[in-house]
């Protein structure tokens, strides 16, 4: 289980970069226990998370300028993972979304991305590509420590990079 203390910035999967505003005991329901209380970063609501529950719900730290360089560099490769109907797209994007990984988060964005050039994508995927490329940009942005719009163009330039590779290896 990974230590996190007041003040830290952590990654809460599906909601981005948070702060730890506070750790302290409480009781929920007659039972007693250590929770985290967070900040999240895109909206400034508060979430409780009992101590027990942090792996389940999969809270990291904020990873490090060499996973984020990485990270851009997969954005840019042709690499694209594809499926064939919307509900085995879906369902896959799904599953890797509910990770809170960044890699797998990118396959996302990556993924919906390169439909979207194709096709519209449905309201849900549209959700789905909104809140991948927001967890993107948010981690990218802190860690960087560079402002979100900066974060934003890195981003789309990696994607646009990565289109027109898979539009050239298409021929």
């Amino acid at each position: 289980m990974a230590t996190f203390k007041v003040g830290q910035k952590v990654v809460y999967p599906s909601h981005g970069v948070s702060v730890v505003e506070k750790i302290e005991k409480g009781s929920i329901d007659g039972v007693e226990q250590t929770y985290f209380h967070l900040r999240l970063l895109s909206n400034n609501s508060k979430v409780m998370i009992p101590k027990d529950n942090l792996d389940l719900v999969g809270l990291r730290t904020l990873c490090g300028v060499t996973e984020i360089n990485k990270l851009l560099r997969m954005l840019r490769d042709e690499n694209i993972d594809t499926y064939k109907d919307w509900k085995g797209r879906y369902k896959q994007n799904l599953d890797k979304m509910k990770t809170g990984d960044l890699t797998q988060v990118a396959k996302v964005l990556k993924n919906l991305r390169m439909v979207s050039t194709r096709k519209s994508l449905s309201f849900r995927e549209k959700k789905m590509y909104e809140r991948a490329r927001y967890f993107i940009i948010s981690e990218v942005a802190h860690v960087k420590k560079i402002k979100e719009a900066e974060a934003e163009k890195l981003v789309e330039k990696a994607l646009e990079t990565s289109i027109n590779k898979q539009a050239l290896a298409a021929g």
